[in-house]
Order: C-alpha cells, then structure tokens, then sequence
C-alpha cells in the first residue's frame, strides 16, 4: 500500500477545460460533441507550439497550471499510446518512400514531450516517461510515490491519450476521446492506494482510469476500485 496527497489536479479534454466544465461531465459522462479542439496554450512560443502535437499541447495546458508556482519538480508522464498520430505519419512517409523528417522524427519518440518541458522551464530534475497498459494511472503513482519517497518534496504526474488514426481504431478502442490529466502529489496520508489480484480477467472499462479519477474527485466516494485484466487497483481516501 501506497499513500499521497493529491494536492492539485487539472485536466484537458475537447470542451472539457475548466474544473466546472468535469464537475458536470462526471454527473453525466459522454463524449465530447468536437474532439478535434484544441488546448490553448498560447503562453508557449510561436516556434514552440508550431512544432507540437495536440498531445503535447495537452500536456503542456495541464501542466503549466500545477507547476507555475513551484520550484523545480520530478516530473512521470505516462501514456499507453503515446506519439501515436504522428508516429502515424513518418510511418504513412515511409510507405509512400518519402525522406523522413529529422524534427518528426525526434518529437515521436514516447519520452519526447518530457524532454520539451525539461528544454522550456529549464528543469533538469528527474523525469520519467511510462508506457503501460490501460492502468498506467496506477504504475505512474507508484513510480510518483517512489520519487516522494526519495526526498522529493512534490511530484508532477501527467497522463495523456490522444485519439488514435482511423486506420488504427479497429484495434485500439481504449481512449474514447482525447484526454490529459495532470496531479500535483506531495507526501501523505490522503490517499491510498493498494494492488490486489482478481479471479478474473475482466473487460475494460468505458472509461479509462484517469477519466475514472477525476469523476472520483468530483463526487468525493470513500473508496472505489480499478480493474485491468486480472490487476484490481484498491483507491482509498481517507479524509
């Protein structure tokens, strides 16, 4: 068993960018009717912004919020996916033998996006990119809750999915919408978090773990539980 505070949160899905905007999607959950939005991170440089993705977009509109007043921060980003449009896109170049750009290629790789935001806030504290399955919320915290354990007075975590192409939805039916969530984590006893084994393989979820998450935050149940395959995650707030 783990434990934490979440000490801020903030989230970004099309439509979804305010914590009014989740407090009613988490009464009534759907998808948003425009997923092709954007986040607005117009606080980032021209040359900057024109060189990312929508996914690095999100994670960036959450993370600036959480980090703006605090020093340096161990940062865990996960993502199952990851580059997942533009990894697309080389791979479209290079059947259509196409010469590969150096720029795509070097912001497709899964830790890319961690690396612009060490670049943009001069931040060379640890950080770390995940790729896991659909629980890669709770491989995150616990790679967080490592960090705390360690000294690290807060840890930034950050979980994001964007839509995969077309070509691909037949197989990856796991990100209903593109999303991103961002916590703010310190040490305490807020929160636990525990894994226990399940007899079954159970099916996935509507809705991904961190999308699960932030309706738990909104309508505030004592315990509550996440299941991938046969991995039950137990989340425990305790005050």
């Amino acid at each position: 068993m783990i434990n934490f505070n979440i000490e801020r949160w903030q989230a970004w899905a099309p439509g979804l960018a305010c914590a009014d905007a989740w407090a009613k999607w988490s009464l009534a959950p759907c998808c948003p009717a425009d997923p092709e939005l954007q986040p607005d991170v117009a606080f980032l440089p021209p040359l900057l912004r024109r060189r990312m993705s929508r996914l690095a977009r999100m994670i960036f509109a959450i993370a600036a919020p959480l980090a703006e007043d605090q020093p340096r921060l161990p940062l865990v980003y996960a993502s199952r996916h990851g580059e997942i449009s533009r990894n697309f896109s080389l791979l479209s170049d290079l059947a259509r033998s196409e010469p590969l750009s150096p720029t795509q290629f070097s912001l497709s790789v899964h830790n890319a996006i961690a690396g612009l935001w060490s670049i943009q806030r001069g931040d060379t504290s640890e950080m770390t990119a995940l790729a896991a399955e659909g629980d890669g919320l709770e491989h995150a915290v616990i790679e967080a809750s490592l960090l705390l354990d360690e000294g690290a007075p807060a840890v930034l975590l950050l979980i994001a999915e964007e839509q995969p192409p077309e070509p691909y939805r037949a197989w990856i039916d796991d990100v209903p919408f593109p999303y991103a969530l961002g916590l703010l984590l310190k040490p305490g006893t807020d929160w636990q978090l525990s894994l226990t084994a399940a007899d079954t393989d159970m099916p996935a979820a509507r809705w991904p773990h961190a999308l699960q998450l932030v309706r738990a935050l909104h309508t505030t149940p004592s315990h509550f539980t996440h299941q991938w395959k046969t991995r039950r995650w137990n989340w425990q707030r305790t005050r």
